[in-house]
């Protein structure tokens, strides 16, 4: 795994929040999160606010909804999006994808969940698997230190890691099964998500937007 610049937690994090959206026909995409509510923009129109139960439209309905991400019942389907994400409403169900918006640092930015908790991460394709902080692993309940160890470099020199498997990996409507990754004990202030999860998807780059379609 390559070494990744250091950048300031909390700069990034807020960015999520401020991050503009632009959505494409038969979109709906999340502008605002919070707790019982959700502020979306549905086919490009101007954001509007539902509560948790409200209908979208005649085929999507708002059924959670906190301060990261919101979840959508499209014609039967639940899908989880955050920020910056918006699911389709074109033949839902037949693939699974999630379109993400590049923040005013020029990253891409997922919200997703490892193991079913929440977790923000920056996508890297360089970084040969998923990459966690150890305070990461253990709020995730990971027994990291039960993983074959290694070694990586950083900014600050070599740091030790670790290679476990991950039950479970979702971002939007994409979820995927046991998932390689590495927990670095140090120089690694965010999670990164790399190549063992987006290996298994075809990546767009489309302006400012990616669109992530899982393969397998």
């Amino acid at each position: 795994m390559r070494p990744l610049a250091l950048v300031n937690r909390l700069f990034l994090l807020a960015s999520i929040s401020c991050v503009s959206y632009a959505v494409q026909a038969a979109d709906i995409g999340v502008v605002g999160l919070f707790p019982g509510k959700a502020v979306l923009a549905i086919d490009g129109s101007g954001p509007k606010t539902f509560a948790v139960g409200s209908k979208v439209t005649d085929d999507v309905k708002l059924v959670e909804a906190n301060g990261s991400t919101a979840t959508l019942e499209v014609k039967g389907k639940r899908q989880v999006i955050g920020i910056g994400e918006y699911v389709s409403r074109s033949a839902p169900g037949v693939t699974s994808s999630v379109t993400l918006k590049v923040n005013p640092q020029g990253h891409f930015v997922a919200q997703g969940q490892i193991n079913g908790a929440m977790m923000t991460m920056l996508v890297d394709t360089g970084a040969t698997m998923i990459a966690l902080p150890a305070s990461d692993a253990v709020r995730l309940g990971i027994d990291y230190k039960k993983g074959q160890m290694g070694m990586v470099n950083t900014a600050n020199g070599p740091a030790p890691v670790y290679r476990v498997k991950l039950n479970t990996v979702k971002i939007g409507d994409i979820e995927m099964n046991q998932v390689d990754a590495l927990v670095q004990e140090t120089g690694l202030p965010f999670a990164l998500l790399g190549m063992s999860f987006l290996n298994r998807t075809e990546m767009r780059r489309e302006g400012e937007m990616m669109v992530l379609t899982k393969r397998f």
